[in-house]
């Protein structure tokens, strides 16, 4: 019985130490960028697209196929910082505990 206070405790533990992870990763604001710094995007935490921010120099009407390409572009690099920090903070929060792969918790 002994065991089965101290897996309950352990998972408390763990859950609190989600819910912990989950703040944090609300609060948090990741930012990609492309063309050299002329498109930058803004995601939250949860990967939502948060901000677009293009330098003016880009509004050329000629130019829209590949501005559409570097908004793409730096969504890509926000979304893979994004994915970087969300899998250490499940690596801290679940204590290298080795979870199936793709198993995104808790979202």
């Amino acid at each position: 019985m002994k065991n089965i206070a101290g897996l309950m405790k352990q998972a408390q533990q763990m859950q609190q130490k989600m819910a912990d992870m989950q703040a944090r990763l609300d609060a948090t604001e990741v930012e990609g960028v492309a063309g050299a710094g002329l498109v930058r995007v803004t995601l939250t935490g949860k990967g939502a697209l948060k901000k677009v921010k293009v330098d003016p120099k880009l509004a050329d009407p000629a130019e829209t196929e590949m501005l559409e390409d570097l908004i793409v572009a730096a969504h890509a690099d926000a979304k893979s910082k994004l994915d970087e920090l969300t899998d250490a903070e499940m690596k801290n929060a679940t204590g290298g505990l080795n979870l199936p792969a793709g198993l995104k918790l808790p979202f």
